[in-house]
């Protein structure tokens, strides 16, 4: 009797208010999919960077009067050095191919290169594309060396535009999620003073703060948990309309977005929504009616 006296209750609350809980469920729908697209942001960039760090190589290139002596002996050294997985030599007219590859589309400018002003290399594959600086510091005076190349450099500037849409998308879900607390609040307060005397009466029969309490606290986590669902539901159309609309030609660059990721990200979505509004509720009740 109590359980069904409780979600009775919990649907006239609603209903009663019902543009208060309207826009109280579209905030929090906003807030949660703000929510959803940061956390496939963070965990996008980080399995891109394994991906594209996988791949990372380090280029020794070579001075142009390097000795064969100079060259054998730094490529037995890279060979026996435990922080090298794998090393590729790179010849003048391999590195010709490679150039002639990489801009085929400018023939201009692969008639004005000849083979000889292209430098011999090594390209190493390291065990921790980390230790890059290790590498650099080792190998940097040694004899032959021209120059040592990492293309995690050029990636770091790559991962820092990415770095700063996680912290955007972040903060606009801490935003939405404080204007969402204070809707709820505030709906809250509301639905319980409009219901003053009713809450005055079960107090004078010696009802327990958890009944009384009860039906505002399911309140908000209804809201939450519908905030949810329109949270899914936004997250979806985000993958039909631009992971595999609009950025669809994008997906060899960047890790796509898998159905799987959507809904794992539903649970935590739901759970965020029901577990704050439900707290939110609770102390807006304890501290601000003394219930």
């Amino acid at each position: 009797m109590r359980v069904k006296y409780v979600l009775s209750e919990v649907l006239v609350g609603l209903w009663r208010n019902v543009t208060m809980t309207i826009a109280m469920i579209i905030t929090l729908a906003v807030s949660l999919t703000m929510l959803g697209v940061s956390g496939l942001v963070y965990s996008k960039v980080d399995d891109m960077k394994d991906l594209y760090y996988k791949n990372i190589q380090v280029s020794i290139f070579l001075k142009g009067d390097v000795t064969d002596q100079q060259r054998t002996d730094l490529e037995t050294k890279l060979k026996s050095d435990s922080l090298v997985k794998e090393v590729l030599y790179v010849n003048k007219d391999e590195a010709y191919k490679r150039f002639q590859e990489m801009y085929q589309d400018a023939p201009d400018l692969v008639t004005a290169v000849k083979p000889d002003q292209l430098p011999e290399s090594f390209r190493l594959t390291l065990v921790n594309p980390e230790q890059y600086k290790s590498i650099y510091d080792q190998y940097k005076d040694t004899e032959g060396v021209d120059e040592i190349v990492d293309q995690s450099r050029l990636l770091d500037k790559i991962f820092d535009l990415f770095t700063a849409g996680q912290n955007i998308a972040l903060a606009g879900a801490i935003a939405m999620a404080i204007a969402a607390l204070l809707l709820v609040a505030n709906t809250i307060q509301v639905a319980a003073y409009s219901k003053r005397r009713e809450v005055a009466v079960m107090k004078l029969v010696g009802a327990s703060n958890w009944f009384i309490q009860a039906p505002f606290v399911l309140e908000a986590v209804v809201a939450g948990l519908i905030g949810s669902f329109l949270g899914l539901g936004a997250l979806i159309a985000l993958k039909f309309f631009l992971f595999d609309g609009s950025l669809s030609a994008l997906q060899g660059l960047f890790s796509p977005v898998t159905w799987s990721d959507i809904f794992l990200m539903f649970p935590i979505m739901a759970g965020v929504g029901a577990l704050v509004s439900a707290v939110t509720g609770w102390t807006t009740l304890r501290f601000y009616l003394r219930v």
